[in-house]
């Protein structure tokens, strides 16, 4: 796995690439938004580990970019922000996950082996479709009446996981625990409702529905009905 740190302390970001280094993954570093831009289009990346606040740009406006570009790739924000709003904005935008400054480093390398092991877990071979919608798990590809329409790693976790339980009520709770495994894939519940408010946004028409909300309940997963 490839991993690009885009972090503008140059001893922090040395210590994150030293670590991950450690943990085994191949790791380029970058000081800035323009860097980091240069290097994912000479390469790609399976996971950037970004710095919301760089020297020449956001690490949001980077996301969105690397989003539209490289819908796959994987994206952990660091700041040194805890605030409500902006964890809320990097999961709408597709982030995996988001650190506060600062943190254990043995933690940060399990989060970030976590993910990798949820994005391997991706490749299961299932399949969906409907007429309408496709999705093929085994290579990560999705189309919706023909036209395709592209979901991160986690995205295609949680359809998984709602088309295995067609027409069950899942709670908010439930799919958590669904979402997590033995190894400590933990989801936060901002990610999972950012996370089924995006899939809704890509697949669901005015005469398609997928997801319906059970008020107070939870959600379930109608199937395509019209």
């Amino acid at each position: 796995m490839k991993i690009l740190v885009v972090e503008d302390d140059y001893l922090f970001n040395h210590t994150l690439c030293y670590n991950l280094k450690i943990a085994g993954y191949t790791v380029d570093a970058a000081l800035t938004k323009a860097a980091a831009e240069k290097m994912c289009k000479e390469q790609e990346y399976d996971l950037i580990v970004l710095d919301i606040n760089l020297p020449d740009g956001n690490g949001f406006d980077f996301c969105c970019e690397l989003k539209e570009r490289c819908p796959e790739t994987a994206v952990i924000f660091l700041t040194a922000n805890d605030m409500e709003g902006d964890m809320l904005k990097g999961f709408e935008l597709g982030a995996d996950d988001y650190v506060t400054k600062p943190f254990p480093m043995r933690v940060f390398q399990r989060k970030v082996s976590v993910l990798f092991s949820r994005i391997t877990k991706q490749t299961g071979g299932d399949y969906f479709d409907d007429g309408n919608l496709m999705i093929n798990f085994s290579d990560m590809t999705a189309s919706l009446g023909g036209q395709e329409i592209v979901f991160t790693s986690f995205e295609y976790q949680l359809l998984k996981v709602f088309i295995k339980n067609t027409q069950m009520v899942l709670t908010r709770q439930m799919l958590l625990e669904k979402l997590w495994d033995a190894k400590g894939n933990f989801v936060e519940e901002h990610a999972l409702t950012a996370a089924i408010s995006r899939i809704r946004s890509k697949m669901e028409q005015s005469d398609w529905q997928y997801i319906k909300t059970v008020y107070g309940m939870g959600y379930m997963w109608m199937g395509g009905k019209k």
